[in-house]
């Protein structure tokens, strides 16, 4: 008996450890800020995201002829870039089409990720599921993945998520998670609940916060809203997630901050970030 209970105390601690061990080497998630956060300040941001310890950066696609000059300056920064975002019309027939120098852009510069909104307008739902099945060959062909926005009515709440995913049922289309707009979209629930109905479809993620109002344009510094940030880390890293997490900051309606408050803002917002696990 003594025996089996030391074996048992044994197994359990180099279980234990084993998985401590496995927790602590977890590929740490690239943490990024969207460039469009710091308003009419871009041309700054360079210089403060790397002052702030950021190494990833968030931001539209360049023109063709201009991914050249766009891979000197993030290389003189000690940038780079995880998810572009893309932009092309869903209610044009040429969808796909318009996103191929895009996706090529992507595969030239190594992103895997081209963010959409995608807006389909009164555009009949099952040509919509088309359009985007014929983005997600298009994607494929570039080795990107397309993720959509947290946005109506395509990615609405969690459910509408899973429901689009299943209409266009295309590895290479999948979600952008927004912690922020579920509140402002929708009542009655929140971003981890709706997290994890469409959970198994995010690829890229954004951390912004929101004071809860149903479109109430009020999203303050990550940590001062009701985004439960720790619970939606927690769900992410129990189904493996090991895609991006983009820092955006909206701030306030009506509200406009001086230069030095919005990069404090920020600075403050990838802070709070840091504190909760473990980020490129």
């Amino acid at each position: 008996m003594r025996q089996f209970v030391l074996f048992a105390v044994t197994a359990c601690v180099l279980g234990c450890g084993c998985a401590s061990a496995g927790e602590s080497a977890a590929r740490p998630w690239p943490l990024a800020v969207r460039l469009m956060s710091y308003g009419a300040h871009q041309d700054e941001a360079w210089a403060h995201l790397r002052s702030i310890g950021v190494r990833h950066v968030f931001m539209q696609v360049p023109a063709p002829d201009a991914a050249d000059d766009l891979m000197v300056r993030l290389k003189e920064h000690g940038l780079d870039v995880p998810v572009f975002r893309g932009e092309a019309d869903l209610t044009k027939d040429s969808y796909a089409a318009d996103l191929e120098p895009q996706l090529a852009v992507c595969e030239k510069m190594g992103v895997k990720y081209l963010f959409l909104s995608a807006k389909p307008g009164d555009t009949p739902l099952e040509t919509v599921y088309a359009r985007l099945r014929a983005a997600g060959d298009a994607a494929q062909r570039h080795g990107v993945t397309i993720t959509l926005e947290t946005h109506p009515p395509l990615g609405t709440d969690g459910g509408t998520q899973v429901a689009t995913m299943k209409g266009v049922n295309h590895p290479n289309v999948r979600v952008n998670y927004d912690t922020a707009n579920i509140t402002y979209y929708n009542r009655d629930t929140d971003a981890v609940a709706e997290l994890k109905k469409s959970l198994e479809y995010v690829r890229t993620v954004e951390f912004k916060d929101h004071t809860g109002g149903f479109e109430t344009w009020d999203f303050p510094v990550l940590g001062k809203g009701v985004v439960d940030f720790k619970a939606v880390m927690a769900a992410l890293a129990r189904h493996g997630y090991n895609g991006p997490v983009t820092i955006e900051f909206e701030g306030t309606k009506g509200v406009d901050l001086t230069k030095e408050e919005l990069f404090q803002a920020i600075a403050d917002s990838v802070a709070f970030t840091r504190s909760l696990g473990n980020f490129d």
